[in-house]
């Protein structure tokens, strides 16, 4: 992975970014035709199909369960159903507002999430001429590569499955071993992971940032040292994804001793996404020739019973979408749970400001994971303090006065005036919420508490919820009491 390398593969990019409409056509009608003969393209009239609007017209929105009489029949191994041949994985994905979902993957898609993360390394090299991350160890904080079979299909968490498939170039330096990688117990694993990386000469580090929050307190506890820059000092290389990486990074570079380049990512199991293709401009790059055509759906309109759906040439800077996906290996008209803002139209960016399904509402103000996110970043900027998680949930019934929000907050560093924290929060959330602000000055509301939760409380939570490490992410946000009173059991 050099210099030379980067530049020829970023020229290949090149080509297909400069027309990004006829690419994402191009994708569509290869998407149609691959699955006119389909179980799922033989009732959606797939031959049909001539035009964006004819999909529209033959091909509902749906989520998991819509798809799911699909998606069954495809899970128990039978052929041709959303997309031509049989699923190569299933990947297992386990949500915080859902029980277990398998997510077809197929010979056709696997590529792909190799080739983006590729390219997102490739990006950085391309624009830093730096690739001395190469020359060192690098880790790749994830679930277990253990795979089972169901109704003969190899099944397993998605970062799990991608492990068998990097390149051996990036091998032989990548850590850990694969014997510790199946290690199904988050804490003993990370506890093994930072025994065995101790006296290696890291220089990437990659995972879930909560996760490597937890390695580096490890590795830190082990060593004695103060930093992580003392333990591997040629470290220089971040990349995370799955979670906003900005409330973390006050912590993260408090720990790691300096401030070191990023990359953001947004690999999921119904495909990779986007990736930050540069250090100078916000937002990720949007994968518009990697088998999925993308649609994108007026958050406000979201639950209305005819939604606008607009392809990528009708989409706006700015504006709130949830992105709904249609891939080659079989989901169609897929409503991920997500949802971004354009931050550039030439070239296609994005940045995932929530999900459909976390958010504060119980009053109409419809508070987002971007909002909270801006207004902790904020107030942790303005008074010197590190938070290690949060979570924001209603109050709605609280004895002898207002409904409000609470705020759950583990801080790694507390602010030296909590009053001025949480004044600075509510200031920032009332000015970037309307809805909040109307409920506040209309006295339907008082403004926001504090709860403090303990040193590792969210982990605690976590561990009792049985979803501590690998892609697992806590939840920021919430439209009732389902998590916060669980979280209540971990207060300072």
């Amino acid at each position: 992975m050099s210099l030379p390398y980067a530049r020829y593969c970023m020229s290949l990019r090149s080509k297909w970014l400069k027309q990004p409409h006829k690419t994402q056509s191009r994708v569509f009608r290869k998407l149609i035709s691959d699955a006119s003969q389909t179980v799922f393209g033989r009732d959606h009239n797939f031959d049909q199909i001539n035009s964006y609007n004819d999909f529209k017209n033959q091909v509902p929105i749906r989520d998991y369960e819509g798809l799911r009489p699909y998606l069954e029949r495809a899970i128990q191994g039978e052929e041709d159903v959303c997309w031509k041949g049989k699923a190569l994985y299933l990947s297992k994905t386990s949500g915080t507002t859902s029980g277990s979902k398998y997510i077809p993957i197929s010979k056709e898609s696997m590529p792909f999430h190799i080739r983006s993360a590729k390219h997102a390394l490739l990006s950085y090299i391309f624009e830093t001429k730096n690739a001395s991350f190469v020359d060192g160890k690098m880790i790749f904080l994830q679930g277990s590569p253990a795979l089972e079979k169901k109704n003969g299909l190899d099944v397993g968490r998605l970062s799990g499955i991608v492990a068998h498939h990097v390149p051996n170039y990036l091998q032989r330096n990548r850590l850990p071993k694969m014997s510790t990688n199946l290690i199904e117990d988050w804490e003993e694993k990370v506890e093994k992971i930072a025994e065995e990386t101790l006296l290696e000469d890291l220089r990437l580090i990659s995972g879930i940032p909560s996760w490597v929050q937890m390695y580096f307190e490890k590795l830190l506890n082990a060593s004695g040292k103060r930093t992580i820059k003392e333990i591997f000092p040629n470290f220089s290389l971040f990349v995370y994804g799955g979670v906003n990486y900005e409330p973390y990074r006050a912590k993260f570079e408090s720990m790691i001793g300096e401030s070191i380049p990023s990359i953001e990512l947004y690999p999921a199991s119904e495909g990779f996404i986007a990736y930050q293709d540069s250090q100078n401009q916000e937002g990720m790059l949007l994968e518009i020739n990697s088998g999925i055509f993308y649609e994108f759906i007026p958050l406000e309109e979201l639950d209305s019973e005819n939604p606008t759906r607009l392809s990528l040439e009708m989409v706006e800077l700015n504006v709130n979408y949830a992105i709904v996906l249609n891939t080659n290996a079989g989901l169609w008209a897929y409503l991920i749970g997500d949802t971004v803002k354009f931050t550039s139209l030439s070239p296609y960016r994005i940045k995932v400001t929530g999900r459909t399904k976390h958010f504060t509402s119980a009053f109409g103000e419809h508070v987002i994971a971007e909002e909270v996110e801006e207004a902790v970043k904020l107030a942790c900027q303005i008074s010197s303090s590190q938070i290690n998680e949060f979570h924001v949930a209603p109050q709605t019934n609280p004895q002898n006065e207002l409904p409000y929000h609470e705020w759950f907050i583990e801080f790694g560093k507390m602010p030296t005036d909590i009053e001025a924290f949480k004044s600075i929060l509510e200031q920032e959330m009332q000015r970037q919420n309307v809805y909040y602000k109307d409920l506040i000055t209309g006295n339907v509301l008082q403004p926001l508490k504090l709860s403090f939760v303990r040193k590792d409380g969210f982990v605690e939570f976590m561990k009792s919820q049985g979803k501590l490490g690998g892609q697992n992410k806590i939840p920021r946000l919430a439209n009732n009491r389902k998590y916060a009173d669980e979280i209540a059991k971990f207060l300072a």
